[in-house]
C-alpha cells in the first residue's frame, strides 16, 4: 500500500483548525476514492498523525478527501483533497480573508478575499505525457438563496465562472476585491466561491512498462469561501429630533443578518452623531454572536434611564463589531428634558 503519511501531513499543515475542531465536538476522516473504479473507503483519523492508505493505489490513481463532521449537528465539511497517481503534479489552494475563523474560510459580502494557488511537480520534457505538463484551475460560484445557510446544497449545480491552465511550477496569489455570488442586492448575497486545481485526464499506454493508464481528470486541491450578507438594523420607539420629557420610552431593536462573529449593541452619548464615538451601552441591547451562520434578532428594551446622566441633546446608535471593524447600523438624535420647572407665587394672609 502507498503511504498516506505525507498526504495527511500536508492536509494538517494547511488546515490549522484540526486540534480545535476535535476538541469542539468534531470527527475527522479521510475518504479514499479509487479511480477509475469509484470504489470508496472512509478512515477515521486523529487531528494529528499519519497512517497507511486503506487501499493500494492502482495505475488510475486515487483521490483523498479530508472531511470533518460535527458530532452534534452532523454537518459535514470537506476541507481539502489530493489526488495521488503516476505523473500527477501537486496542486494546492488556500483561501484567506480578514476573518481569522479557522474552520471554513468566510467573509462578508462587501469585503475582499485572497486565493493562494501553489503547483509543483510539473514536467516539461518532450516525451512527458500532457497530464504531467499542466493543470486546470477552476473557479465556481453558488448562491445559498435569500435566507440559505449552505446546509445540504448540491455543489454540482454551482456555476463555473472561469478555467485556466497553469503550466509552470510556483505559487501565485489572486486578490478578489468583491465576490461574484449572484444577487441583485450586492450587500445581501449569501453563497460561496470555490477554487480548485484539477489534473488533466491521462489515457495512454506506457511505452516502457506497457501499463495502460486510464486516469480521469482529478481534483488535486480545492477550497471554498463562504460569503455572508452585510448586517442592517433599526430602532423603533424614539424618533429623530424628538423631545423626551420625564421617562425615556421603551425601544424595539431589529437586527438582521448579524455576522457569525459579532458583538452588536445600542449605545448613547451626548451631542450630535459622530462616527467612532464610544458611548454607554444601553442595558438589554447587547448581543454576541459566535456561530457558523448569520443571525437575526428583535430586542425589546426598557428601563434604561440610568445611562443618561444629564439632560440635553443625545445620540443613540446601533453598532456592530466584527473582524472587519466597527459599523453603525442605525442612529437617532433626540433631546432629553427631565427637569420639572414650576412658575408661580406664594402669598400669605396675616
Amino acid at each position: 500500500m502507498k503511504s498516506l503519511g505525507i498526504l495527511l501531513a500536508s492536509f494538517l499543515a494547511s488546515i490549522t483548525w484540526s486540534q480545535a475542531q476535535t476538541n469542539g465536538g468534531y470527527t475527522n476522516f479521510i475518504r479514499q476514492k479509487q479511480l477509475p473504479s469509484g470504489v470508496e473507503w472512509d478512515m477515521t483519523v486523529a487531528a494529528l498523525g499519519e497512517t497507511q492508505s486503506a487501499l493500494a493505489i492502482n495505475p488510475g490513481g486515487a483521490r483523498f478527501e479530508l472531511w470533518s463532521v460535527n458530532t452534534v449537528t452532523a454537518a459535514a465539511h470537506m476541507l481539502d483533497s489530493r489526488y495521488v497517481g503516476s505523473y500527477v503534479p501537486i496542486g494546492g489552494v488556500v483561501i484567506r480573508s480578514e476573518d481569522p475563523y479557522d474552520t471554513v474560510p468566510r467573509t462578508r459580502a462587501d469585503r475582499p478575499f485572497f486565493v493562494d494557488v501553489t503547483v509543483s511537480g510539473l514536467l516539461s520534457g518532450v516525451a512527458d505525457p500532457d497530464a504531467s505538463k499542466k493543470v486546470n484551475f477552476l473557479r465556481h460560484v453558488q448562491s445559498y438563496g435569500a435566507a440559505g445557510t449552505g446546509m445540504g446544497i448540491d455543489r454540482s449545480l454551482a456555476t463555473m465562472l472561469s478555467q485556466n491552465y497553469i503550466e509552470a511550477n510556483g505559487s501565485n496569489t489572486l486578490t478578489f476585491a468583491i465576490n461574484s455570488v449572484p444577487g441583485a442586492n450586492r450587500a445581501k448575497v449569501r453563497g460561496e466561491e470555490r477554487f480548485s486545481v484539477f489534473s488533466l485526464p491521462d489515457n495512454r499506454v506506457d511505452s516502457e512498462s506497457g501499463l495502460t493508464y486510464s486516469a480521469p481528470a482529478a481534483q488535486l486541491g480545492a477550497q471554498l469561501i463562504q460569503i455572508w450578507p452585510v448586517a442592517d438594523g433599526g430602532l423603533a420607539g424614539i424618533t429623530n429630533n424628538q423631545l423626551i420629557r420625564f421617562k425615556v420610552p421603551a425601544l424595539t431593536i431589529t437586527l438582521n443578518d448579524l455576522y457569525p462573529d459579532s458583538h452588536t449593541y445600542a449605545q448613547v452619548y451626548k451631542g450630535a452623531p459622530q462616527l467612532g464615538t464610544t458611548g454607554k451601552i444601553v442595558p438589554g441591547s447587547s448581543i454576541v454572536i459566535n456561530d457558523t451562520v448569520p443571525q437575526s434578532r428583535i430586542l425589546a428594551v426598557s428601563d434604561y434611564d440610568d445611562v443618561f446622566e444629564a439632560d440635553g441633546q443625545w445620540t443613540m446608535e446601533i453598532v456592530t463589531k466584527t473582524p472587519f471593524g466597527l459599523d453603525r447600523l442605525a442612529h437617532v438624535t433626540f433631546t432629553l428634558d427631565r427637569i420639572i420647572q414650576m412658575n408661580g407665587s406664594v402669598t400669605t394672609i396675616d
